[in-house]
This record gives C-alpha cells, sequence and structure tokens, in this order.
C-alpha cells in the first residue's frame, strides 16, 4: 500500500519546474533586435546632413561671424572706456566704427579712472625746547598711508580716505590760486591743517620734540607711466602745487590734535 502512495522522485521535481510552453508560443525576445547590436540610426540634421565641403563652409562662416562680432564688442568698449594707450593710437579707427550707427550715450566709469598719482606732501616749523626753530624736510603721507595699506587684508577707512578726501575736498573749495571759494574754503583749510599736523607729531622725530608753529602743504602729481609696448611718451617730472605757510593755532600747537 505504501508503494502506491508515494510518488516517485522524478515526478515530485517535474511539479515544481516551470509550466510547460505551449507549442504556439513565440520563443521570448523573437520580435526584439539582437541583444548588443544598436538600433539603425535616424537620418542626420542641421550641419550634420550636409556634404563634407558645405561643412568646411559653414564652419567657416561661423568663424567669420564669431570675429565680428568680437571685434565688434570690443570697438563699443573702447569707445565708452576712459581715455588709455590703446585709444589714443586708434582713436580715429575705433570712431570710423562706432559713429554714429552705434553711438553710445553713457561711460564705463563715472567719474573717470585717475591717471595721475597725486601725493600729499608736508613740512613744518618747529620750536624746539632750546628755543630755536627748525624747519623739517618734506614728509610725503600719501606714501606713508601706501605702506600702510600694501599688505594689510583689512586696512582702516581712515588710512585709506582721511588724507584724500581732505585734499579732495581742499581743491573743491579753492581757486588755482589757492584762495577759497564759497564759505566751506575756510572750514577746508582747518580740516586739512589739523590732519597735517597731528600727522607730523605722529611720524616726524622732529616735530616731536618741540611744537609745530606753521605748516606748509604741496601736492606731487606724477603720470602714470603707459605700458612698455605702447611707445607712448609721457612726462615723468612731478607738478607741484604748493600752498601757502599756515599757522598753527595754540590749541593744535600744543596737543589739540595729537
Amino acid at each position: 500500500m505504501d508503494a502506491y502512495d508515494e510518488e516517485p522522485a522524478g515526478d515530485r521535481a517535474g511539479s515544481l519546474g516551470p509550466p510547460p510552453v505551449a507549442a504556439d508560443t513565440p520563443p521570448v525576445g523573437a520580435g526584439a533586435p539582437p541583444v548588443g547590436l544598436d538600433a539603425p540610426a535616424g537620418p542626420r540634421t542641421g550641419v550634420a546632413a550636409l556634404s563634407p565641403r558645405y561643412q568646411v563652409g559653414a564652419a567657416l562662416a561661423l568663424a567669420l561671424v564669431a570675429v565680428v562680432v568680437c571685434v565688434h564688442l570690443g570697438m563699443v568698449f573702447l569707445s565708452v572706456a576712459p581715455a588709455n594707450t590703446v585709444t589714443r593710437q586708434h582713436g580715429k579707427a575705433i570712431e570710423e566704427w562706432v559713429y554714429p550707427e552705434f553711438e553710445q550715450n553713457w561711460k564705463l566709469f563715472a567719474p573717470n579712472p585717475l591717471q595721475q598719482n597725486i601725493a600729499v606732501q608736508v613740512r613744518a616749523d618747529v620750536l624746539m625746547p632750546d628755543g630755536t626753530t627748525t624747519t623739517t624736510g618734506w614728509n610725503d603721507l600719501s606714501v606713508q598711508d601706501g605702506k600702510a595699506i600694501d599688505g594689510s587684508l583689512l586696512p582702516s577707512h581712515t588710512v585709506q580716505n582721511e588724507l584724500r578726501r581732505a585734499w579732495d575736498f581742499f581743491v573743491t573749495t579753492h581757486g588755482a590760486d589757492n584762495r577759497p571759494i564759497g564759505m566751506r574754503g575756510s572750514l577746508s583749510e582747518q580740516y586739512l591743517r589739523r590732519i597735517v599736523v597731528m600727522r607730523m607729531y605722529e611720524q616726524d622725530a622732529t616735530s616731536e620734540k618741540g611744537t609745530i608753529q606753521r605748516v606748509e602743504v604741496r601736492s606731487s602729481t606724477t603720470n602714470v607711466p603707459p605700458p612698455e609696448w605702447s611707445g607712448e611718451k609721457v612726462s615723468d617730472t612731478p607738478v607741484y602745487r604748493v600752498l601757502p605757510w599756515w599757522t598753527v593755532t595754540s590749541e593744535e600747537a600744543n596737543g589739540g590734535v595729537r
């Protein structure tokens, strides 16, 4: 009886296998392209559809358009840029390209960057403890500010702007004869005088030993040298604007600005 109840081992294994496949069922992947083969490429479009000869012509045309665009942008840039070596040498060609069709009514910088170095210098008459008066040499305060800024990651606004703005304030409120224009002229003189007196007490050895009685301020203006390749020649001789001697008040002379 046990022999009839038990199934053969082969029958048990067959019952766990995949179901039988019908005779009319197509094999898996019969309609798909063979594995590892790319699908056929579609028709080429654009420049790629042209023949090699026309592709070369199209590439040359695109390169020509790119060159013209770059030249045009460069000409417009130079027309609105501050005066420089290139515009001085090729100004006529730039104007012929830009005007009148591409004329611009704006400038790249407002105001234009200075093309001169302006240094503020001062000397003083100092009353020494022995009763004699000594005139110091010229102290270049702008150079001292430049040394303080050079290499400093966070230079103070005082070092960067105090002296420069004081000189600009004086120039805009005085004429070429150094006479004040308007009511702010005397204020600009007082402001500049107090700054230079304070700086002399701090940085000039002679002034530290005595009492400053008078100060004389001047500016030294030199042209920024052009690049060597330009061949342009500019004078490197400084031009001085010397102000009259200013008498230091008793408050300033006795430590009022120290």
